[in-house]
């Protein structure tokens, strides 16, 4: 074996994480199924694409055949590769191992690699509540675990909470949504005797997935029945979010009334949508949040959606909602107009979310399905309105949202700008 020399030392900030996969992990190929383990590693690297790793065990050595190819890493070690030969369509260099990985990465041991880029490498989610599964392709933008990590900000002194950066690569830039979420969650932790009831906020600068985002609060008043909080986010000294929070002591009803839930088809008879979160699972009625710029239809989205697991906290519970209201308006304002459709977003139009308005009115646990009624009341002079609503199953209203989003042409093409279909913004 050749000596590789570690890199650890002359890197120490360099980061690999070894995180496990929440689900049944698999890799297929011509019809055969060539890994599937539930105990799965994801294996996260600085500026590397996350790669999927296989226990030894759970892998079809006997349709592989080791061969003479090696690479080196600095900072895992020397890697040897397995081709699939036993199979109608041979794929070289399918797999690979390190035998003998770094103590920094001790856990890579007994572990095969796979390339994502030749196999159909998937993960499988199953709902304790039914026994429903949901499949999200590998690589995937990571787990339930990773967007609740980023919401959930922690405090890093008197009025201040951070959240973490995140290695996101394929299109770094944070969703308004999240930085919404991110705003309720350290008003909820300001005052946390009261309920989170509504709140506004604008996004004025794309902010990085890659690098932190400090968030201050601000108590404007703080009163035994409504307190209402400032909450400023920003990302290297530039504002991000500004954002307004009500939050208020919890009473009885006085008088109760909802509008009525849509009649659409519920999440049996609507098409899944894999937006790359492991352990969210996403159907869209009539298959209408669609790429495809020819498939037209009127200005609505009805979306279900539902998570592997349920927060304790409901705080938390009300900001995963509110991550997701600024997913759809965009989709449902270009669907009336043939030749243009969510493709084109960051590639030929400048797409954003400009604000997000909320109001919460119930609580339900995430882990059922719930839906997201989205409607885009206006479009043009490259902005577009829209209006929605969140229902549980079974027809209570949980929360309504108001979304001002900007559409329009690039005035230059963004690789001439420097940017690409992943960060144009």
């Amino acid at each position: 074996m050749t000596v590789v020399e570690s890199a650890w030392a002359r890197y120490p900030n360099y980061r690999i994480e070894l995180a496990p996969v929440h689900g049944i992990a698999r890799v297929q190929h011509g019809g055969l199924t060539l890994a599937e383990s539930a105990k799965a590693l994801r294996v996260i690297e600085t500026d590397h694409v996350e790669r999927l790793y296989f226990p030894e065990r759970d892998v079809r050595l006997d349709l592989l055949e080791p061969n003479d190819h090696h690479t080196v890493c600095p900072f895992k070690g020397q890697a040897d590769y397995w081709s699939l030969t036993r199979a109608p369509e041979p794929v070289e260099d399918l797999f690979w191992t390190y035998r003998d990985p770094f103590p920094q990465v001790s856990g890579l041991q007994g572990y095969l690699g796979v390339y994502h880029e030749k196999a159909t490498v998937e993960i499988e989610t199953r709902w304790d509540r039914d026994g429903e599964a949901t499949t999200t392709r590998f690589p995937a933008w990571g787990d339930e675990a990773d967007l609740i990590r980023l919401i959930d900000v922690e405090p890093s002194g008197p009025g201040r909470f951070l959240a973490p950066g995140y290695h996101e690569r394929t299109r770094n830039v944070v969703e308004g949504g999240q930085l919404l979420a991110q705003a309720l969650v350290a008003a909820g932790k300001t005052v946390p005797g009261q309920e989170l009831i509504s709140a506004f906020a604008t996004f004025p600068k794309a902010a990085a997935f890659d690098d932190a985002i400090e968030v201050t609060v601000e108590p404007l008043r703080i009163g035994r029945t409504f307190s209402t909080i400032s909450v400023r986010s920003e990302q290297a000294g530039a504002l991000v979010c500004p954002a307004l929070v009500m939050l208020g002591a919890d009473s009885p009803n006085v008088i109760h009334d909802t509008v009525p839930m849509p009649e659409v088809p519920g999440p049996e008879a609507a098409d899944p949508v894999d937006m790359r979160v492991i352990g969210r699972a996403v159907r869209a009625v009539d298959g209408a949040y669609s790429p495809d710029p020819d498939q037209i239809g009127p200005p609505e989205l009805y979306v279900w959606l539902r998570f592997r697991d349920n927060p304790v906290e409901r705080s938390l519970r009300r900001a995963l909602l509110t991550q997701a209201t600024s997913h759809w308006t965009i989709a449902a304002a270009m669907r009336p107009h043939r030749g243009m459709g969510q493709a084109d977003a960051h590639v030929t139009l400048s797409t954003g979310i400009m604000s997000v308005g909320v109001s919460f009115h119930d609580d339900a646990p995430l882990d059922d399905w719930f839906l997201y009624a989205n409607r885009a009341t206006w479009s043009g002079h490259g902005l577009a309105s829209g209006e929605g609503r969140i229902f549980t199953r079974d027809g209570r209203l949980l929360a309504s949202y108001a979304v001002q989003a900007m559409i329009r042409r690039f005035s230059r093409d963004p690789a001439r700008m420097g940017k690409d279909a992943a960060t144009a913004m």
